[in-house]
């Protein structure tokens, strides 16, 4: 009898019980209740989960209506708006990835959609201090009026000389109506230049880290004066006199009550660096505990984490007297990005690519640390120059001259030319030119029977990259600004046009002349 007992005992020590009445305790990293679920993960522990929910809709351009496949379309992301008539870019993952010359620094972020906005521009003509890019939406609820609200943000740079430091600004108008702004005119400039609007803050930003291509976070405070009901974000009121068109990137835009940030969890150092840490607003009054995956981290009870524990889902429990609050997740994820890079060389030499000598064109792919300590998927497209011929197709206008190599063509044809690269590479290269023509109408006839019922340039597809029309009446006053023309409102007569045609192969020209409206 006593050898049972002594065995039942024994039993008892080896295998945990479930007593009933036992709940969980929420921050020591055991199931205290043998229900399999620990800490947080355990209703148990309930607490209010404090929602990072932007008052800007749609705030990190996740959410599309259709997927971007050029510039210019920033319609695509759900609840934005093209609010002036210098449009933004909406860019995602899963087609257009923006302009070849201003490449958004990768990775992004938030998700895979971000915008691309400029601040003045440069043309063949010369520069155009006032054109300025804004994207606009309203709110999901108003900024009222007296309380303050912090706007948090990252910008993207291209390079030093394609994205120097801007001036963000913040503008708000007390009725969505009032989006797009601008009257339709190019040249309007900012927001504010409307009765309208108004200027609620402004910051300046610059590139952060070594690296030239970068993201910056950043933020402003706004107490408006009256009710916002919608916003728009973008560059300042100055002109911009560059000689060099510029290129920045917007991406997770929080705009939110001040008291919200005191829960909000923050990046300390590069996500890739060793002392890569997150934190939020040390407050003497709270008693702080971080959880990694919903399970306590030992030791980790102040605001700021000692460390990062590996990648996973993080959260901080907030406990201000018998007030429990629990931060919204933040997902940790090493970031891997790509960088596709293009090489030439000469025959019979070799190019470096890690710790291998390539002699031969063709793709290759490897992975190397960054500055900030991210591994980078290098994509390497190596080209042999002189191996084998290369093929240059051109177009230019009848009448008009290519110039390559100081020689001139004027007539369509294939030129076999030997030529030095800029890498002083000696090579065959075939030129294959043609020519086009640009029609434009001298008269046209808007009467809605569907011919020739609009004034435009026409060419085959491809041939015209962009062009800006402006029409004049017979006193020079400017009538219409546009693309098409379609008479409204203007009685028959004669026209004269000024159209600016950026061509798909580089070059531009401005055609002028008369066109005739009849009925």
């Amino acid at each position: 009898m006593k050898s049972w007992i002594k065995y039942v005992l024994m039993v008892s020590f080896l295998v945990p019980l479930t007593l009933y009445g036992q709940t969980e305790i929420c921050d020591n990293g055991i199931d205290d209740d043998n229900d399999g679920l620990v800490d947080i993960n355990d209703e148990d522990c309930e607490c209010e989960i404090i929602e990072s929910v932007s008052l800007i809709p749609n705030s990190s351009f996740e959410e599309q209506n259709c997927c971007p496949t050029d510039r210019s379309q920033l319609n695509c992301a759900t609840d934005w708006i093209q609010a002036s008539r210098p449009t933004t870019d909406f860019i995602h993952t899963c087609d257009w990835l923006g302009w070849d010359e201003f490449p958004p620094p990768q990775p992004f972020p938030d998700g895979e959609g971000i915008m691309g906005f400029r601040d003045g521009r440069v043309r063949n003509s010369g520069a155009e201090p006032f054109w300025k890019e804004y994207a606009g939406a309203c709110l999901r609820g108003p900024l009222l009026a007296n309380s303050t609200y912090r706007f948090q943000f990252d910008v993207g740079f291209v390079s030093e000389e394609a994205s120097p430091p801007i001036d963000i600004s913040f503008f708000g108008t007390t009725d969505c109506d009032y989006l797009p702004f601008g009257n339709d005119q190019a040249d309007f400039g900012c927001p504010s230049n409307s009765p309208n609007w108004s200027k609620l803050a402004e910051v300046t930003v610059s590139a952060s880290g070594e690296e030239e291509s970068s993201w910056t976070n950043s933020l402003l405070e706004v107490t408006p004066d009256e009710d916002i009901f919608a916003i728009a974000i973008g560059p300042d009121c100055s002109p911009v006199f560059n000689e060099v068109s510029t290129y920045y990137f917007f991406d997770n835009l929080l705009l939110a009550n001040i008291e919200f940030f005191d829960f909000q969890i923050a990046e300390v150092n590069h996500p890739c660096s060793d002392d890569f840490r997150l934190s939020i607003p040390y407050n003497p009054d709270f008693e702080y505990q971080w959880y990694l995956d919903g399970v306590a981290l030992d030791g980790e009870t102040t605001s700021e984490l000692s460390q990062i524990h590996g990648e996973g889902s993080y959260q901080i429990r907030i406990v201000n007297g018998t007030i429990c609050r629990l931060s919204t997740s933040f997902e940790y994820e090493i970031p891997v990005f790509a960088i596709p890079e293009q090489v030439s060389i000469c025959q019979d030499e070799t190019y470096l690519f890690g710790e291998i000598e390539l002699a031969d064109s063709g793709f290759y792919l490897d992975t190397f640390k960054t500055v900030n300590n991210c591994d980078s998927i290098v994509a390497l497209d190596l080209q042999v120059i002189g191996a084998e011929f290369d093929t240059l197709d051109a177009s230019i206008l009848e009448g008009e001259t290519f110039e390559l190599e100081g020689m001139s063509y004027t007539d369509p044809g294939d030129y076999m030319l030997s030529l030095t690269s800029s890498t002083g590479c000696d090579s065959l290269v075939l030129l294959q030119l043609n020519t086009f023509n640009i029609y434009i109408p001298n008269i046209f006839s808007p009467n809605g029977d569907g011919i020739n019922d609009s004034f435009m340039p026409l060419t085959e597809e491809g041939n015209i990259d962009s062009y800006e029309m402006q029409i004049y009446d017979r006193w020079g006053n400017l009538i219409y600004e546009g693309v098409e023309w379609d008479g409204f409102l203007y009685r028959p007569g004669v026209y004269a046009y000024l159209i600016d045609i950026e061509f798909g192969f580089g070059s531009s020209k401005v055609f002028w002349g008369s066109v005739t409206m009849v009925e």
